[in-house]
């Protein structure tokens, strides 16, 4: 029984990144799909107030003691929330009105690569052979997803400033990803998301002021709310909390590659529930994304 206990505390921080990777390839969808009638700040400041909402009765209890380890790390909070919650949703959200979604699936692919450069620049980390391969196999399994199993069809992949802005927002996840090493001790999960909320929200202020003040308003249907509610609570309180958690106990350099996991699972959630024909190149696509994560986490007992 101790040894089950045991294996599971070692699962845990993989199966948290798994259940953020699942939760974000929704949020994606919802995000193409609703970008013509969602703009990008409306979207990400609704988004997060909701996520705020949620926060609020767990948070309140605790947040006079743990106000001083807040205080003493500003900083840090500051700079999650400038990169977590603001650059990195809006650029996301704003990048829809004009890439494509096999465009925006391949540029975000990029994220473990960042991670891994800014994890060697701010923390002298180095990747093992073996998590390079990883990354490698990873990589070819997004590919043969994105291309379809025709490696040719990259040629004809045009790119644009929708491509441009995934980018930065990729270097901006790959930021926050980095900056969560420096997670302080004794500070609660939630009482840090709240915290990092507050402050992306009012870096997101003058973005959202903007985006009234051109008309482009939210409309107030039910699919706008139940999919400002999915990104609200799921994507934001959920999602963050659990890659968070994933990645202080596993490290940035290795968590991130549960990013590649996204076109995986929008796979299976595009067969399971939109009846798409699930096709080899799918299954070899699938299968090389986990071999590439389980290559680049397995810990070889020394």
């Amino acid at each position: 029984m101790d040894e089950i206990f045991a294996i599971a505390g070692i699962a845990m921080p993989y199966l948290l990144l798994t259940l953020s990777a699942l939760i974000w390839s929704g949020n994606f969808v919802i995000s193409r799909a609703m970008n013509n009638v969602i703009p990008p700040a409306g979207f990400v400041f609704w988004r997060w107030v909701v996520a705020l909402i949620v926060l609020l009765p767990v948070v309140l209890p605790r947040l006079r003691e743990q106000w001083p380890i807040v205080r003493a790390n500003l900083p840090l909070v500051g700079i999650s929330g400038l990169f977590g919650v603001t650059l990195f949703n809006f650029l996301i959200y704003t990048a829809m009105h004009w890439t494509t979604a096999i465009n925006a699936a391949l540029v975000n692919s990029a994220i473990p690569i960042f991670i891994i450069m800014f994890a060697r620049i701010f923390y002298g980390q180095r990747v093992m052979l073996r998590q390079h391969a990883g990354i490698a196999l990873s990589l070819v399994g997004v590919a043969a997803i994105i291309l379809r199993g025709d490696p040719s069809r990259i040629l004809t992949l045009t790119f644009n400033r929708g491509d441009l802005l995934v980018l930065l927002a990729a270097i901006a996840w790959g930021l926050y990803s980095v900056a969560i090493k420096r997670y302080p001790q004794g500070l609660n999960p939630f009482v840090f998301l709240f915290s990092m909320t507050v402050c992306g929200l009012v870096l997101l202020i003058p973005f959202y002021g903007y985006e009234i003040s051109q008309g482009h308003l939210m409309t107030w249907n039910l699919p706008t709310i139940l999919s400002v509610l999915y990104v609200g609570i799921l994507a934001s309180v959920v999602a963050f909390t659990a890659w968070n958690h994933g990645l202080r106990q596993v490290g940035p350099h290795v968590g991130g590659q549960f990013v590649h996991l996204m076109p995986a699972f929008s796979t299976i959630m595009a067969v399971a529930f939109l009846g798409e024909r699930l096709q080899s190149f799918h299954v070899a696509g699938i299968v090389l994304i986990f071999a590439g994560i389980i290559c680049a986490t397995y810990k070889v007992k020394g």
